[in-house]
């Protein structure tokens, strides 16, 4: 019927809009293994998908600025756990020179777990929605990241011989 998908929403980052849904991944930032993964419609705001991205263990938590001000959320659900999102550095038109180095360093930890999202998108091809419904396309996400735990394991192993 041509009609748009109804579990689907439309969201607007910058001046550019989308429609579609978001993949939340929780990856460990060592083994850069996907261990929870979910998905939701474009307008769902990141922080409100933080519990279901949590398993308990984890000792940091490195996150954008879109899970800035959840430590209590990070503290109810892995209670060991520090709190290493990014933080605003500017206030008033004020760039805070120390809290944009503190960002910097953050950053770079978080780069390690861009390469897996970069597997899912490049090399399995998850870039577009291909089925209709939410549901369906949450199922083909945690395949692909299966296959990309599949894919990141396989050049980790040291090869015998």
């Amino acid at each position: 019927d041509k009609a748009r998908d109804p579990d689907m929403h439309q969201t607007a980052k910058g001046k550019q809009w989308y429609f579609g849904m978001k993949a939340h991944m929780g990856i460990d930032s060592k083994s850069k293994l996907i261990h929870s993964a979910t998905a939701t419609a474009a307008p769902v705001a990141d922080s409100t998908v933080l519990p279901r991205l949590l398993h308990g263990r984890e000792t940091r938590v490195w996150g954008d600025r879109a899970y800035q001000g959840q430590t209590a959320v990070i503290r109810a659900v892995a209670p060991q756990a520090q709190d290493f999102t990014n933080r605003r550095v500017r206030r008033q038109g004020i760039v805070d020179v120390v809290e944009w180095a503190k960002n910097r360093t953050k950053s770079r930890v978080r780069a390690k777990v861009e390469h897996v999202i970069g597997v899912i998108k490049c090399i399995f091809g998850f870039t577009k929605v291909r089925y209709r419904g939410l549901t369906k396309n949450t199922h083909r996400l945690l395949v692909t990241c299966a296959l990309a735990n599949l894919y990141v394991v396989r050049r980790l192993q040291p090869t015998g011989g």
